[in-house]
């Protein structure tokens, strides 16, 4: 660590025990030891916790200025010996002691100017907080308990500018942060900045001045002391767990503006023990190696440093890169929409005469991808749109739509994108007159005319989203950036860009199979449309809507162990060749609002699984033929069943079980577990020409695998067959094996 900011925190530390000693030297002389000590604020409201820090760390009760000897004797014996200058500390033990005697001495200094009558402190007319009270400390720590406020920032010294100032106050209170006021830099403080800017000041603000000096940083050590004694059910005394209470439970953090010197490092030495990073907007050496701190103990951000256009940019992301480094996790509290926003909305259905505007669906382009990125290469909340928006749109038109979601975090994991990016389809419905069907590049998206006529616009789909990766997965997501293409030329480019990922991202399975787990994993994120249906994805089988895994599901449930996607075990063997096992159906039972009582993994015909209305493609028999036939979402055209997917769909769908017809992924035409009952790939006989042309490749590997190689050029699709009475001439001619095949039903 930097011997520089040790040999500053131990001269500080130092130099403020010495302070502290000499003040009650001379108060024991002039008040006598019996005199009473007690915190109280600007209000009059006190503490019950004596001297908080003093009897939360050390488990001494400080009622008088004589209880305060034997504590400053303690931190005497704290501070080493300032270290040489060319002395290398290794670690951080030496500085942390100097930081906990700082704290010991800097609560001192405020007992005897209390019991002097000195505080709180009145300062040009202003009067300044001092300690919190404990009825407030109460209000605020249940809502630090219960989430509403992620934690408190401590503001030190004085930022470049009133108008920085206020920036840097304001970023902070949208953050939902508490944020605590104290001493100045070159004679100026954040307090008089504030001031002169007219903000208000106080509990209602949330907006804390504790004094004009580094020495009433205590008061925020100390309300975090009192927060770990009330709520962490922590005896006093037990130092370490008090200090661990706030690494893990507390996320505060010092923001140190304007020069940094000796008795600022001491405070922030202090600070670091309670697991509380300290960031500056001047150059000072860093500490980045974790351990006391969850993340980096000491980050230097020079302001002048910072990308931004301008000092308020500037400041906006100073106050974001702390929120990151402390591994606060910020909740949206309404989404930002001109209408309605909850879940009574998720199965809401846009019919074409309420139609405004629609993207993808039949004869349409439209696309979502969500990606991984580094923390510093995306900015927070940043939403564009390019492209036209609605006022260009004419009423009931079809538009193409890209909707790229990039997202950052420590503990974000590639293997999460598809996690995330199936709960676009949940959180956009989630909006009144908003619905949403399909995923990845079959997404449909229908807006209604009352929608647009509150105002809702494509910007707003990326507020909604924005705010709810935020509140759902703010465990792994610290900055989500938000960019929607509706210019046509865009769209098709990036398509194929998106493609490409999704295909890469089916890849991963390969190799993994049914019998290598004990445990599938369910899927019940479309019960909104359908509610009996139960999705039941295990290794060589992708969800319907081809967007979920088997190890996407895993993932998913790490993240969100109350999700969607649950674990269904097994268990007990009811019919190896079928697929049946006692657990799927026991969990099928139950999920499917106990609806459906079997469920097979391998059959179309014995008791199939049920189909909801994002799925990718609908199979269906041809008995005629002896084999069954596959139209993809894409495919508009007729098929030899007699209906359109549309029409198929309607029939299938809304998690009905129908013997013969079957929601699936595209994907999953190329399983070795594609219905081997009924004798798998050999039983298709008809396929969308789409599907023939995009999986070409895994067709042609699929088919070698079950030893009839030119199997796709025996298959007919829509450019040569729409109705049975010509595939039955096509089938013959080409000698598909189906028609040899046992009867399929």
């Amino acid at each position: 660590m930097s011997r520089f900011i040790a040999t500053s925190a131990i001269r500080g530390a130092t130099s403020a025990v010495e302070q502290a000693d000499t003040m009650l030297q001379d108060a024991l002389k002039e008040l006598g030891p019996d005199t009473p000590i007690r915190f109280t604020d600007t209000v009059g409201g006190g503490t019950v916790y004596y001297l908080p820090t003093i009897y939360g760390l050390l488990g001494s009760k400080v009622e008088t200025l004589g209880d305060l000897v034997p504590v400053m004797e303690h931190a005497k014996s704290l501070v080493p010996p300032v270290p040489r200058e060319n002395l290398w500390l290794p670690y951080l033990g030496e500085t942390l002691d100097a930081g906990a005697a700082t704290l010991y001495a800097f609560e001192t200094i405020e007992g005897v100017r209390f019991a002097k009558g000195e505080q709180p402190e009145k300062k040009n007319g202003f009067e300044f907080n001092g300690p919190i009270n404990d009825a407030q400390m109460r209000s605020w720590g249940i809502q630090m308990v219960d989430g509403r406020m992620p934690g408190f920032a401590a503001l030190v010294g004085a930022a470049k500018s009133n108008e920085v100032a206020v920036k840097i106050v304001r970023e902070l209170q949208s953050r939902g942060q508490l944020i605590f006021l104290c001493s100045t830099s070159n004679g100026r403080s954040i307090v008089d900045q504030l001031q002169e800017e007219g903000v208000d000041m106080g509990y209602d603000t949330f907006i804390v001045p504790f004094g004009s000096d580094t020495i009433s940083a205590i008061y925020a050590l100390g309300f975090a002391t009192r927060a770990a004694l009330s709520f962490g059910n922590i005896e006093p005394g037990d130092f370490r767990k008090i200090l661990l209470y706030n690494k893990f439970r507390c996320f505060a953090f010092v923001l140190a503006l304007g020069p940094v010197d000796d008795l600022k490092y001491a405070a922030a030495a202090g600070a670091i023990n309670y697991g509380f990073p300290v960031f500056a907007d001047t150059v000072i050496p860093n500490i980045l190696p974790t351990g006391v701190t969850r993340f980096e103990h000491v980050v230097s951000m020079p302001f002048d440093d910072i990308e931004g256009k301008d000092d308020l940019e500037k400041a906006e992301r100073l106050v974001q890169r702390c929120v990151e480094l402390r591994g606060i996790k910020i909740k949206i509290a309404k989404v930002p929409i001109p209408v309605a926003y909850g879940p009574a909305f998720e199965g809401e259905v846009v019919r074409r005469a309420d139609l405004a505007v629609e993207f993808g669906g039949k004869g349409g382009m439209c696309f979502e991808w969500l990606r991984m990125k580094d923390l510093d290469e995306i900015e927070d909340g940043k939403i564009e749109v390019i492209g036209p928006d609605m006022d260009s749109f004419e009423e009931g038109s079809k538009h193409p739509l890209a909707i790229l979601v990039d997202v950052a975090g420590r503990k974000m994991q590639k293997d999460f994108e598809p996690v995330l990016e199936r709960q676009i389809h949940h959180m956009t419905n989630g909006a009144e007159g908003i619905s949403h069907q399909g995923q990845r590049d079959i997404t449909w998206i229908r807006m209604h005319k009352n929608a647009i006529a509150k105002g809702f616009t494509l910007r707003h789909l990326g507020d909604i989203l924005h705010a709810c990766m935020h509140n759902d997965f703010g465990a792994i997501v610290d900055k989500v950036q938000v960019t929607l293409y509706s210019d046509p030329a865009k769209v098709e480019e990036l398509i194929e860009e998106a493609r490409a990922v999704y295909k890469e991202r089916n890849a991963r399975m390969a190799g993994l199979t049914d019998e290598a787990v004990d445990t599938y994993y369910s899927c019940t994120l479309c019960q909104s449309f359908a509610p009996n249906h139960v999705c039941v994805i295990n290794p060589e089988r992708v969800g319907l809507c081809g967007a979920y895994s088997w190890l996407d599901c895993r993932a998913s449930f790490e993240i969100n162990p109350n999700g969607p996607n649950q674990p269904v075990p097994k268990g007990k063997v009811i019919d190896e060749t079928l697929g049946e096992w006692e657990g799927v159906n026991n969990f099928v039972y139950e999920h499917s609002n106990k609806n459906i009582e079997r469920f097979t993994v391998y059959s179309l015909m014995d008791a199939p699984m049920t189909t909801c209305g994002c799925c990718e493609c609908v199979m269906a028999i041809i008995p005629e033929a002896n084999g069954v036939m596959i139209v993809s979402r894409d495919d508009y055209g007729m098929t030899p069943s007699g209906m359109t997917f549309t029409t198929l769909m309607a029939t299938v769908g809304g998690g009905l079980q129908t013997p013969g017809m079957m929601g699936h992924g595209k994907i999953y035409i190329t399983s070795k577990k594609f219905i081997p009952v009924e004798g798998g790939i050999k039983r298709i006989v008809w396929l969308s020409q789409n599907l023939k042309e995009e999986l070409a490749e895994e067709l042609k590997e699929a088919c070698e695998r079950e030893g009839v190689p030119d199997l796709i050029d025996k298959m007919a699709d829509g450019s040569t067959v729409t109705t049975v009475d010509e595939l039955l001439p096509f089938l013959e001619e080409k000698g598909h094996p189906a028609l040899t095949m046992d009867p399929i039903m």
